[in-house]
C-alpha cells in the first residue's frame, strides 16, 4: 500500500535543484578556511593523468566502496559486476574514462572538463567564457547564473577555485536518465526509480540530491521507495576518491572531487530536500491522494504547485541576494552567515552517518518554519496562489519574481541567513572530516 506515491511522484521533479548555483556561496564559506585559504596552488590536470597514474589503487578503493556500501546502505542497489573498475593498462584513455563512470554509475554524458567558475565578487575579464556545453550536459534554463572560462593543463590555480567550482558540478547532468525505467538508461543496476517522474528527466537526478531520512515510520511504511536515497553513496565516492588524489599526489582532483562530495551534503541544508513536503502534515497528503483517487485531484495538483513554487521561490531569492551581495562586494547577513566558522564545532565530527544523521535531521527540522518563512516573505501571488506553476513558466515568472521580492522580508531574510549558516558549517566539517582521512596535507 503506497498512497501517497502518486503525490510525490508529481511533486519532486520540479525540486531537483537545491540552492540554484552552490560555488558563490562557497567561495564565502572556504575563504577564510585555514585549511583552504593558506593550501598552496595545485596544477590543473585532466581526469585520465590520475586515473592512468592511480588505476590500480582506484580499482581497489571502488572495490571497498562497493562492499562498504552493501554492509552499510540498507536499501542500497548493488552495483552489477559486469560495471566493476579493473586495472588495464593497455586500454585507451578514453576507455579508461568510461570504465570509471561506468563504476561510479555515473552518466555516460558528464564532462568532468577542466574549467572554473569564477567568483562572482572577482570576474575573470581577461579570459573568453567557456560554452556551457562543454562543462555541462544539461542544458542551462532562463535563469541560470553559472558562468564558466577554461583551464589549461599545467595551469596553477588556487584550491580554493577548484573546490568552490566543484561544489556545484554534480547538477551538471551526472545524475540523470540512470534507473532502469528512465529513457536511454545505461543499464546501471539501480532498478525503478524509487520517486520523482521517470519521465522528467531533471526528476530523474532527484533520489541523487535527496535523502527524506526522518519522515517517520508511517510516512516510510505507506511510501516505502522514498527511503531508497543514494545521496551518502555518491558522498563516498567522491570523498574516498578525493582522499586518494590528495595523498597520490594529484592535488587538483583532491579539491575537485571534495567538492563534488560537498555538493551532496550542500543539498541535504535545504530543507525541500529533506523533507518531502514541509508546508503540509502528513494526513494533509493522504486527505489529498485520497481525493485525486476519488476523481477529485484540486488539491492534490495545488499541493503539488505550491510545494514546487515555494522551493523556487527561496532558491531565487537566496541566488539573486547571493549574487546581487558579490557583485557590489558587499558583506551582509548571508555571507556573514556562511563564513561564521563558531558554528562548526556545535555539531559531532565527521562520519560515515554525518549526512543523514546531523545534516538531513537538521534540514527536515527546519521545514516548517522555511516553509512559513516563504510564504511570509514573498508576495502571496508566488506562494498561495495554486494557478500559478512556476514549471509550466519558468522563464515568464523568475524576473517577475525577482521584481516583486525587492524589498525583503525579515523573517525570510532571517531563514535564509540561518539555512546557509548550516550549509557553511557542515560543508567546512565535512571538508575537514575529508582531509583528516586522507591522513595528508594536500599540499
Amino acid at each position: 500500500m503506497r498512497p501517497i506515491f502518486p503525490l510525490l511522484a508529481l511533486l519532486l521533479p520540479t525540486l531537483a535543484q537545491a540552492w540554484g548555483n552552490h560555488s558563490p556561496m562557497c567561495y564565502r564559506a572556504f575563504e577564510r578556511m585555514p585549511e583552504v585559504a593558506n593550501a598552496a596552488p595545485v596544477t590543473a590536470e585532466p581526469l585520465v593523468d590520475f586515473l592512468r597514474s592511480q588505476e590500480a589503487p582506484i580499482a581497489a578503493l571502488l572495490d571497498g566502496q562497493e562492499a562498504a556500501s552493501r554492509e552499510h546502505l540498507k536499501t542500497y542497489a548493488p552495483r552489477p559486476e559486469a560495471l566493476r573498475f579493473t586495472a588495464d593498462a593497455r586500454r585507451s584513455d578514453a576507455d579508461r574514462r568510461a570504465a570509471l563512470l561506468r563504476a561510479l554509475r555515473l552518466s555516460p554524458q558528464s564532462r568532468l572538463a577542466l574549467y572554473l567558475q569564477p567568483d562572482p565578487r572577482e570576474p575573470d575579464t581577461q579570459r573568453p567564457p567557456l560554452d556551457a556545453a562543454l562543462v555541462t550536459a544539461v542544458k542551462p534554463g532562463a535563469g541560470a547564473t553559472q558562468r564558466f572560462i577554461a583551464l589549461s593543463p599545467g595551469e596553477a590555480v588556487a584550491p580554493l577555485a577548484v573546490l568552490a567550482s566543484a561544489c556545484d558540478e554534480p547538477d551538471y547532468g551526472h545524475d540523470l536518465n540512470l534507473f532502469d525505467d528512465n529513457p536511454g538508461h545505461p543499464g546501471y543496476g539501480f532498478g525503478r526509480q524509487p520517486f520523482g517522474n521517470p519521465a522528467v528527466a531533471i526528476g530523474s537526478q532527484a533520489p541523487f540530491h535527496m535523502g527524506f531520512f526522518h519522515q517517520g515510520a508511517i510516512f516510510d511504511m505507506l511510501a516505502p521507495g522514498f527511503t531508497r536515497s543514494f545521496v551518502e553513496m555518491r558522498v563516498m565516492q567522491y570523498a574516498g576518491l578525493a582522499q586518494l588524489a590528495w595523498r597520490s599526489g594529484h592535488a587538483y582532483w583532491g579539491w575537485r572531487f571534495a567538492g563534488m562530495a560537498l555538493h551532496h551534503i550542500e543539498d541535504l541544508t535545504q530543507p525541500y530536500h529533506a523533507s518531502a513536503a514541509p508546508g503540509a502534515t502528513l494526513g494533509r497528503m493522504l486527505w489529498a491522494n485520497l481525493q485525486a483517487g476519488l476523481g477529485a485531484a484540486a488539491e492534490l495538483h495545488g499541493l503539488v504547485v505550491l510545494q514546487g513554487n515555494r522551493h523556487f521561490v527561496l532558491e531565487k531569492f537566496q541566488t539573486n541576494w547571493i549574487l546581487d551581495d558579490a557583485r557590489q562586494r558587499r558583506d551582509g547577513p548571508l555571507e556573514l552567515a556562511l563564513r561564521d566558522a563558531s558554528r562548526d564545532a556545535r555539531y559531532p565530527a565527521w562520519g560515515w552517518a554525518y549526512a543523514r544523521d546531523v545534516v538531513a535531521a537538521e534540514a527536515h527540522a527546519a521545514g516548517p518554519a522555511t516553509d512559513a518563512a516563504v510564504v511570509a516573505g514573498a508576495p502571496a501571488r508566488f506562494v498561495s496562489d495554486p494557478g500559478l506553476d512556476f514549471a509550466a513558466d519558468e522563464a515568464r515568472y523568475g524576473p517577475e519574481l525577482e521584481r516583486d521580492t525587492q524589498g525583503r522580508h525579515p523573517a525570510l531574510q532571517r531563514q535564509v541567513a540561518e539555512l546557509l549558516g548550516h550549509f557553511g558549517a557542515h560543508s567546512r566539517n565535512a571538508l575537514r572530516g575529508m582531509l583528516k582521512e586522507a591522513g595528508k596535507s594536500p599540499r
